[in-house]
């Protein structure tokens, strides 16, 4: 197995892994600072967002698109999105219970985004685009 074969191989998992966790991909390709940093920036976002009641609503349905992509978004978070759900944390969504809810919500999108952008980072340094 030549060396573009072996880092094909590792985007495969990279990708997978940062799609679960954020800096997970990271970790698996030995870029253990990076991703720290990512997994404590993004994970940092996403808990403050559930602090601040964002209401993690799954949403799926075509009437009203903007909420399923905000659904999605929230969802790119990967394992600590449905944790917290299993939890009960932004479960209940009809009641708005803080004046910070949007804002929450909004954090919690941001950190699914980024992690999509992570995912993307983790397999160009697999495939080697990047150093």
């Amino acid at each position: 197995m030549d060396v573009a074969e072996r880092r094909t191989a590792a985007a495969v998992p990279a990708c997978l892994f940062a799609f679960l966790l954020p800096g997970a991909g990271h970790l698996y390709l030995r870029r253990t600072g990076k991703g720290l940093l990512l997994l404590g920036a993004v994970g940092a976002l996403f808990v403050f967002g559930v602090a601040m009641d964002a209401r993690l609503h799954m949403y799926i349905g075509l009437d009203d698109p903007l909420s399923l992509l905000r659904s999605v978004a929230q969802m790119a978070i990967g394992i600590p999105y449905f944790v917290a759900r299993g939890l009960g944390f932004g479960f209940d969504e009809q009641l708005v219970k803080s004046v910070a809810h949007e804002y929450g919500n909004t954090f919690t999108e941001v950190g699914g985004l980024l992690n999509v952008l992570i995912a993307l980072d983790a397999y160009d340094i697999a495939v080697g685009r990047k150093p």
